[in-house]
C-alpha cells in the first residue's frame, strides 16, 4: 500500500483510473480540484508484488465545525471489490489517514450494487458498517438510486430502439420544431446558470453559484461539456455531461419555463447519449432519482423521464463507513439530518 504523493504517482494513478472498468469521475484528481479548498484529497493505492497499481480510493478530508475532521469517498474504491487482500490494503491506508487527520469517521458511498452480497461480506469482515436504508435524495450525499443505460458495443440505432415510442417521438419533434443543440463554451455557462436558477425555483432545489460551474469547466477540461438547446436563437435548455474512462454522466440539467412543449430536454439527452456511443463508452449514467417509486411522489416525473430512455433502475449499496469515534459520528449524523430537515422546511416556506 502507498499514497499518491508526487507528479509521477499522480500520472500513474490517472492512467490506472481511466483504464479500469470501475472508473468513476468522482474518484479523479480533476474532480478533487473542483472540491478544493473545502475538501483535501488523499489517494490510497493498493499494489502487487511488482509495485503495479491494482486498486485505489480517493479520499477527501474536511473539517466539520464542532466535530472535527471527516473523511469521505464518493464512488470508490476502484479495484476488484471481491478481493479481500486488495480491499485490506486500501482499508489499511484509510485507517492510516484516519490517524493522520484524527478523523471521527470515514464515509464511503461506493458504486456497488445493493444486491452484491460478496462485497458486503468482504467489507464487514474488514470492520466496516453498512447503512442501506436511504430512499430519498436528502438521505445521502450521493444519490443511492440512479438510471444507467448499457451502450457497450451498441449503435445509435440499437440504443434508440430501446427508448419508449413517445420518447423517440419527442426527440424527433424537437428537431422538427426547430430546436437546435450547440456545443457551448465557458461563456455559455452564464446562460446555463440563469436557466438553472429558473429550474431550481420551479422544482424546489438549491442552485450552486455560477463560479462553481466555471471552476468545474477550468478543472475538468475535456472531461466536461456544456450543451445548450436553442429556439429562435434563444437558449431554452442546457445540460452538463461528464466524460471519464468508460462512462458518460449526465451531471446537471436546466430548462426554461418557456417552450417546454418543444421537448428540448429529450433532444439534449439524445445528443449526450450519441456522444457517449461515439466515445465507445460502456455506460451512460442518468444519475439520481428517488428510491420511492410512487406516482404521487414529487420526484416521480424525473423517474419517469429517465426510465423512458430504456435505462435500468440501479440501486447502490448506500453508505459503507468506518466510525473511528462512534459517538461523535452519531451526534454528527443527528445534526446533519436536523440541518437538512430545517433547510427543506425553509425552502417550502419561501415558495
Amino acid at each position: 500500500m502507498r499514497f499518491v504523493t508526487d507528479e509521477e504517482s499522480k500520472k500513474e494513478y490517472k492512467e490506472f483510473l481511466e483504464n479500469h472498468e470501475r472508473c468513476n469521475f468522482q474518484q479523479s484528481l480533476e474532480w478533487a480540484e473542483v472540491k478544493k479548498p473545502n475538501w483535501k484529497p488523499e489517494v490510497v493505492l493498493a499494489e502487487d508484488e511488482e509495485g503495479n497499481i491494482i486498486g485505489s480510493i480517493c479520499v477527501w478530508i474536511r473539517k466539520m465545525p464542532i466535530f472535527g475532521n471527516m473523511m469521505y469517498s464518493s464512488r470508490g474504491p476502484v479495484c476488484d471489490i471481491h478481493d479481500i487482500a486488495v480491499m485490506k490494503q486500501l482499508t489499511d491506508g484509510i485507517k492510516e489517514l484516519g490517524k493522520k487527520y484524527n478523523a471521527f469517521v470515514f464515509r464511503n458511498e461506493p458504486d456497488i450494487l445493493s444486491s452484491d452480497q460478496d462485497y458486503r461480506d468482504v467489507v464487514t469482515s474488514l470492520g466496516y458498517k453498512i447503512k442501506d436504508d436511504a430512499k430519498d435524495f436528502k438521505d445521502e450525499i450521493q444519490p443511492r438510486y440512479v438510471f444507467r443505460l448499457d451502450i457497450k458495443d451498441k449503435t445509435e440505432e440499437e440504443v434508440m430502439a430501446g427508448f419508449k415510442q413517445k420518447w423517440r417521438y419527442n426527440i424527433r419533434l424537437a428537431g422538427r420544431k426547430g430546436v437546435t443543440v450547440k456545443d457551448g463554451t465557458k461563456e455559455d455557462l452564464k446562460d446555463f446558470h440563469r436557466i438553472m436558477i429558473e429550474t431550481g425555483k420551479r422544482d424546489g432545489f438549491i442552485i450552486r453559484p455560477l463560479e462553481y460551474f466555471e471552476k468545474m469547466y477550468d478543472c475538468l477540461g475535456d472531461h466536461m461539456k456544456v450543451l445548450m438547446a436553442y429556439y429562435d436563437g434563444k437558449p431554452i435548455s442546457g445540460v452538463i455531461p461528464i466524460f471519464y474512462g468508460n462512462k458518460t454522466w449526465y451531471l446537471y440539467g436546466a430548462s426554461s419555463n418557456e417552450h417546454r412543449n418543444l421537448m428540448p430536454n429529450y433532444l439534449l439527452q439524445w445528443e449526450m447519449i450519441k456522444m457517449a456511443i461515439k466515445r465507445g463508452d460502456d455506460v451512460y449514467d442518468f444519475r439520481g432519482v428517488s428510491g420511492v417509486v410512487d406516482k404521487n411522489h414529487p420526484q416521480y416525473g424525473l423517474y419517469r423521464f429517465k426510465q423512458g430512455f430504456g435505462a435500468a433502475f440501479t440501486e447502490f449499496i448506500g453508505e459503507v463507513y468506518l466510525p473511528f469515534k462512534p459517538l461523535t459520528y452519531k451526534l454528527y449524523k443527528f445534526s446533519e439530518k436536523t440541518f437538512r430537515t430545517l433547510r427543506q422546511i425553509k425552502r417550502k416556506l419561501s415558495k
